[in-house]
Parts: C-alpha cells; sequence; structure tokens
C-alpha cells in the first residue's frame, strides 16, 4: 500500500485520525457542564483513555509488527510520564490563581488543545532538524539531560508556589486586556456590558473607576489558562526530544503524544488526590530523563563513530516501565513522614 509523508500508509493515517476524534467527542459530550470530577470518575475515565491509546497500539501491531507498535507504546508510556511533572505545575499554577474544582476541568481542556496543536508543530520541526545529522540528536541529548539536571536541582522546593504575577504570559495577557480581579462563572472574557453589570452589584464597589477601558476584559480564568499555554510550550520543549528518542516517524511520534495528552484532563484529578503518596515518582521521572539522553547520545554516537550499539524498542519498553514502577513502588514501599504543624510543647 502507498505510503504518504508520514511514513504510513493511508489507511493508518485515517484510523489514527478516527480514533482520535471519536474518543474526543465522546469526552466532550460527558463533561460538556462545570462539575467537580470524582477521584471515581477520573480513574474511569483514565482508564477509557489508557484503553483507546492501546486499541490504536493493537491496530499497528496487527497491521505493522511488534517493533512499531513497541516504539509507539514506549512513546506514549514516556510522554504520560513527563506529562506527570507538567500535572504538578498546573496544580500550582490553580493553587495561586484560586480557580474552584468546578471550573478546573473546562480549563485543562483549553490546555489540552493548545497541547495538540504546539506538540504538533514542535514534531514537524524536531523531526525535520534529525535529516540534518547526528548533531541535531546530540543536542537533543543534552536538552533531555539538562531538563532533568533542573529537575534534580529543584526538588525540594515543590511546596513552594511561585508568584505568577510576574509570569511573562500574565503580563502578555493583561497588556492586550484590561483584567477583572474576580471569577464571573466561568467566561473567560468580559465585554463593556457585563463589566458594568458586574460593577453594580454591592460587593464590587471597590472596583468602580479602578479597571481600565477596553473592547474586552479578561477574568482570572484567562489569565490562568494563558499561563498553562505558555508553561506547555515550555514543556513541549523538553518532551518532544525525549519521545523522539524513541522514533524518527512523526505519525508514532504524534499519535503517542496525542493519546497521552489527551488523558491529562481526568488524570489531573487523580494525581491531585494521589501527589502526597506517589512521593517519589518525580525521582523516577528524572532518572527516565537522563536514560532517554544517554539512549539520544548513543544513537548520535552510533552514526557518528559506527560503534554498533543500540537499544532495541522492547527493551526501551521495558525499562521506561521499569523505572516508573520502581518510583510508584518506593512511595508506597518509603512514604515520605508528614510532619504536623503543631508540636507537643514539654
Amino acid at each position: 500500500m502507498e505510503t504518504t509523508s508520514l511514513g504510513f500508509p493511508l489507511e493508518t493515517v485515517l484510523v489514527f485520525i478516527g480514533i482520535a476524534l471519536a474518543a474526543i467527542f465522546i469526552d466532550l459530550y460527558a463533561h460538556r457542564k462545570d462539575r467537580v470530577l470524582s477521584l471515581k470518575s477520573a480513574v474511569l475515565w483514565s482508564i477509557f483513555w489508557i484503553a483507546t491509546a492501546l486499541v490504536f497500539g493493537g491496530y499497528l501491531y496487527i497491521h505493522h509488527g511488534e517493533n512499531v507498535a513497541s516504539l509507539y507504546i514506549t512513546g506514549y508510556v514516556l510522554e504520560k510520564a513527563l506529562s506527570v511533572d507538567n500535572l504538578f505545575v498546573m496544580m500550582a499554577i490553580f493553587s495561586w490563581f484560586a480557580v474552584p474544582n468546578v471550573y478546573r476541568h473546562r480549563l485543562l481542556y483549553w490546555g489540552i488543545i493548545g497541547a495538540i496543536v504546539f506538540r504538533a508543530i514542535f514534531v514537524v520541526i524536531g523531526t525535520g532538524l534529525l535529516v540534518l545529522g547526528p548533531w541535531v540528536e546530540m543536542l537533543f541529548a543534552v536538552i533531555v539531560a539538562f531538563t532533568g539536571v533542573m529537575m534534580l536541582r529543584s526538588g525540594g522546593d515543590d511546596d513552594e508556589i511561585e508568584d505568577y504575577s510576574s509570569h511573562f504570559a500574565y503580563r502578555f495577557a493583561r497588556k492586550l486586556f484590561p483584567s477583572y480581579p474576580k471569577l464571573s462563572g466561568n467566561r473567560f472574557l468580559l465585554n463593556q456590558k457585563e463589566l458594568d453589570a458586574e460593577l453594580t452589584k454591592p460587593e464590587n464597589a471597590d472596583l468602580v473607576g479602578k479597571i481600565g477601558k477596553g473592547m474586552f476584559y479578561a477574568t482570572p480564568l484567562f489569565l490562568c489558562v494563558v499561563v498553562i499555554e505558555l508553561s506547555d510550550v515550555m514543556f513541549a520543549f523538553d518532551s518532544v526530544p525525549a519521545v523522539i528518542a524513541v522514533s524518527r516517524e512523526p505519525l508514532i511520534v504524534y499519535s503517542a503524544m496525542m493519546f497521552a495528552i489527551l488523558g491529562l484532563r481526568t488524570l489531573y484529578f487523580v494525581l491531585e488526590a494521589m501527589k502526597q503518596y506517589l512521593v517519589h515518582l518525580e525521582k523516577a521521572i528524572i532518572a527516565l530523563l537522563f536514560f532517554i539522553a544517554a539512549k539520544l547520545a548513543l544513537n548520535a554516537s552510533a552514526h557518528l563513530f559506527g560503534h554498533g550499539y543500540s537499544i532495541d524498542p522492547t527493551t526501551s519498553l521495558f525499562i521506561v516501565l521499569g523505572m516508573l514502577a520502581f518510583g510508584v513502588l518506593a512511595s508506597l514501599i518509603w512514604p515520605e513522614r508528614i510532619e504536623s504543624d503543631s508540636e507537643p510543647t514539654s
């Protein structure tokens, strides 16, 4: 069968698009209303997204063989793991903006849409750069290793909430639109009539005359989603080179990333509930980044020096799964002791 520019037959591309669009439609229909997602519901939806990813993996296994399916699953698991740190950052952003739980699913939806678009752009650029030679792959190895070093250095600062008022995205959004500092339902932007209606409320009397003029006014939800989008762009700089270490095929890279990203909304609520228990998972993710950096460097040096050493797709998959499993088991066996705020006095 004739292949497309993505390196796979048109039928495979259409199957990927069909499965992804069907799953997105089901998810959007089920979560069309603002409501708090329970842990049970989040777990069930996370299982749904994992099953959806495995359906496409099964199709690749049947039609393109074990190696292709292993590359896809490895990329999927890797992107899922790297996204955990991204979700922890989103938790900090939501906390700083004081976003109610009922609206977080809506904000995550727009964050995911942005991630899908930005990942597509980075995948095209990243896989395209690889044709320039193995030194590009070596550069990707340095980027991934540097990310691991930065995560290692900031390992003890998880409880500190960054002041996002100085964030570039926050300042840029406030230059685009005057900001209204309070929530107005699930609205991102208010027009002049809606703003006037808000200012007539007695509790907002102190804001009259203090908001600049504009066609639209940004609410905290809009400022929050802009910060999330830019944060995800920064994460794409790390995750795209990491997944490219698994495969150079754009469809493998992008499908693995997209199915991982589509499940992040529900995974967020699972991690939010389980964060205090998965205390060593980030250490496993850091180790995973160093493994991927070494794999990229090994691939590049094989092209440069012809030593012939490489790590096959199945071995890579087992290493990735093993590191993550060790992080989860270590968290269960050696949980961090929660210190009491009040210490007994003698």
